[in-house]
């Protein structure tokens, strides 16, 4: 059984398998024992371990969302590469929002975003690395005078501040569960026979819910730190590409090489 479906599995992940799917009682360490055997399974050695400063989790659930790209092969060459928007709540280690899609750009992250605030509501923070998608990177950008990108200026309307980390290690947490990702979403999809964006879209949420019950911790703090959206927040509007002009006095306006004129219905009222 091990050798016919589950050969490029991990101990843990298999002995998984074997018992929810196959109602095999096995121990995990037997399972280990028979992959070692059986040639399946090498075991690793421990990495010297690297010293960095251990971060404590925030205290509250939805305190800090750390989110980020992860370009992979999630179909193994059933379908097209595509990337995971993976959002995980720091408290917890909860994967509150994940979303495939074709590659990491603004509105990608936009229709991920809309997912999780519908879900859950605002977080205080996002904590994401220097992606041109979170911060401008540039000295002096054109046509950027707030000094915001897209979505940091959408997160500002929201009242959601962004945080980009100087380091990959600083934003550990999301690095380890891309690889978790990595491994155990992509045996999933294979087993579920899944091998394109909408059907592994449609099959997240079942793989979160699962994801979460078998890995998310308790926060030190019951608080929630999600706020509803206001009447007045607009995802629809807020959540689009936005660029400033200039209405010249005979009241046009210039984008993407075209002229746009404001017709008016009076000639003795014209707007400034």
């Amino acid at each position: 059984m091990i050798y016919e479906r589950y050969r490029d599995f991990g101990p843990t992940l298999a002995h998984e398998k074997l018992t929810e799917i196959h109602d095999l009682r096995l121990s995990r360490e037997s399972v280990r024992r028979i992959m070692v055997a059986e040639g399946l399974w090498k075991p690793k050695r421990a990495k010297r371990a690297e010293t960095h400063p251990m971060r404590e989790r925030r205290a509250c659930f939805g305190e800090l969302v750390q989110i980020d790209g992860s370009d992979h092969d999630w179909f193994e060459g059933r379908g097209p590469r595509c990337t995971l928007l993976v959002y995980i709540d720091d408290a917890t280690g909860q994967l509150l929002e994940l979303w495939f899609v074709p590659e990491e750009t603004f509105f990608g992250y936009c229709e991920a975003s809309r997912h999780y605030f519908e879900r859950y509501g605002k977080p205080v923070a996002f904590y994401s690395d220097k992606h041109s998608i979170f911060r401008v990177n540039q000295p002096r950008p054109l046509g950027l005078s707030s000094g915001l990108t897209q979505f940091g200026r959408a997160m500002q309307e929201l009242d959601i501040q962004i945080l980009c980390a100087n380091t990959p290690q600083a934003k550990g947490r999301i690095e380890r569960a891309n690889q978790t990702l990595q491994d155990r979403l992509v045996k999933e999809l294979r087993l579920q026979g899944i091998s394109d964006l909408p059907t592994a879209n449609a099959f997240l949420p079942e793989f979160r819910q699962d994801f979460n019950r078998r890995f998310a911790v308790l926060p030190r703090s019951t608080h929630d730190a999600h706020r509803p959206l206001l009447p007045g927040e607009n995802l629809d509007l807020i959540l689009t590409h936005q660029e400033t002009r200039t209405l010249s006095k005979n009241l046009t306006v210039q984008a993407n090489n075209i002229l746009y004129q404001i017709p008016v219905q009076s000639t003795r009222l014209r707007p400034a």
